[in-house]
Parts: structure tokens; C-alpha cells; sequence
């Protein structure tokens, strides 16, 4: 039977003995994950479990050394990470990614015009009332809309992490992965990102990677346990926080 026959229906995405070693350390072990689309998922584990490993070659940021992805049920295990962005996967990183000395308006823009640009019509004439409308919606979603003119270096960290969003909002994603979102964040700035993944997540699915349990408990419709490059279990939220294994591991008994 060929590999793409033993993809699970009604996947948005999936993979199939997802492997990645550095070195002598395999930090992916022959994996089999399953996103429904329209869910919130987790992935939680402790330190050097392969959450981050496992993502990045979900994104095409990392090449599996073995294994399968599927997008949609299409293939996409050699596509590179832009084109997995042309298909709507779009990740947010550890670290906060934006350009710096732009404005809040700038760094939106030109996450808004790589979409724009991948129409052959936009790419002659890129049009600017669409472009302006495109970011102004992108920071309205995430409550920037006041500070489109201001310096992107210059805002506190937590709206930092909200311009992030909202450049990856600007992309239109079906499937945002969102990494560490709530690490460096103050208790009442966590408070209103999780409000913000919920609304995000009406229309999108995302994948979350987050260390906060609470966080991952209070969002999640479905949480997948990693440890040693592993899934060590995989269920809803109540069924994590019950498992016994998971409690040994990683909750704390």
C-alpha cells in the first residue's frame, strides 16, 4: 500500500515515523502525529524531549533523516519552508523574530506582501490600498492597531511578541505553530495572550509548544507528551493530567 494510502481522513496534517538525529543523539524517534483541523494542540515534554526538533520539520526549517509529512493529504516532506508557507504552515520561533529598527507597520507590510506577491497580477502592480487594509486588520486582531507607527525595537516585550502574531497573522495561515509564545511574559500579559489564541483559533489550528502546563491545560482540545524523542501519551486534557506516566515524567506526581 503506498505511504499516502495510510494517511489518516479528515487530517490536516500528519506525519509517518518522523526521525531527525544530530549526531549520535536521534532528537525525533520514528514519530506518527495526527492535527485535526480547527484544534488547539500542544506538545509538551521536558527539556531535550524533541518538541522543538519534531516542529522545525513540521515547518521545513529541519529535513527528517527519515519519515513522511502530509499537509492536507499532499506530501510535502522535500518542499522547503517557504513553499510550506505558500501552503499556509507559518511558526513563530523561541526567540522573538522581527526586524527591529522598522516600524510596527513595516514589519506587518512585508509579511502581508509575501502573500500578496505570489499572485502573478500582484506582482506587477502590488496594490497598496489592499496592502494597508491587509496589515491594518493583522494588527487590529491583535490589539496593535494604536501603534502601527511606532519602532518596533521600541515596544515592550510582550507587544513584541504580539507583532510576531500578527506578521504570521498577515500570512493567512491554515496551520499556525506557535513556539514558547507565553516565555518572558508577565501573568496578565499570558492572561491576554491566551485570549488572543482563542479567537485566532476560530479559524486557524494551532499547534502550540509550551512549557507553562496551565496555559497548555486552559487552551488545548488535545495535548501530545514527548519524551527521548518519543510520544509518551496523547489525549485531552483530563486524560493527561490523570496519566500516570506523564505525571512521573514530566507534571510532577
Amino acid at each position: 500500500m503506498a505511504v499516502a494510502a495510510l494517511t489518516a481522513r479528515g487530517s490536516l496534517l500528519q506525519t509517518l515515523g518522523l526521525t531527525r538525529t544530530f549526531g549520535g543523539l536521534q532528537a525525533v524517534r520514528s514519530v506518527d502525529f495526527r492535527l485535526l483541523p480547527g484544534e488547539i494542540h500542544a506538545i509538551i515534554g521536558p527539556n531535550g524531549a524533541g518538541k522543538t526538533t519534531l516542529v522545525n520539520l513540521i515547518s521545513g526549517r529541519l529535513a527528517p533523516d527519515a519519515g513522511r509529512v502530509f499537509f492536507n493529504g499532499r506530501d510535502i516532506t522535500h518542499l522547503r519552508a517557504p513553499d510550506r508557507v505558500g501552503l499556509g504552515i507559518v511558526s513563530t520561533s523561541q526567540s522573538i523574530s522581527i526586524y527591529r529598527r522598522l516600524t510596527v507597520f513595516e514589519n506587518v507590510a512585508l509579511a502581508a506582501q509575501r502573500r500578496l506577491m505570489q499572485r502573478l497580477a500582484e506582482r506587477v502592480a502590488l496594490n497598496r490600498r489592499a496592502l494597508a487594509e491587509e496589515v491594518a486588520a493583522s494588527l487590529d486582531r491583535v490589539g496593535l492597531g494604536g501603534a502601527a507607527d511606532a519602532t518596533a525595537g521600541a515596544l515592550p516585550y510582550g507587544h513584541q511578541r504580539l507583532l510576531e502574531i500578527a506578521m504570521t497573522l498577515a500570512l493567512r495561515p491554515r496551520l499556525l505553530i506557535l513556539d514558547e509564545p507565553t516565555q518572558g511574559l508577565a501573568p496578565d500579559e499570558i492572561g491576554a495572550l491566551v485570549a488572543l489564541i482563542r479567537r485566532v483559533a476560530r479559524d486557524v489550528t494551532v499547534l502550540l509548544i509550551e512549557h507553562n502546563v496551565t496555559v497548555v491545560l486552559e487552551l488545548s482540545h488535545r495535548i501530545t507528551v514527548m519524551d527521548k524523542g518519543r510520544i509518551l501519551a496523547e489525549g485531552a486534557p483530563d486524560e493527561i493530567e490523570a496519566h500516570a506516566e506523564v505525571q512521573r515524567v514530566y507534571l510532577g506526581a
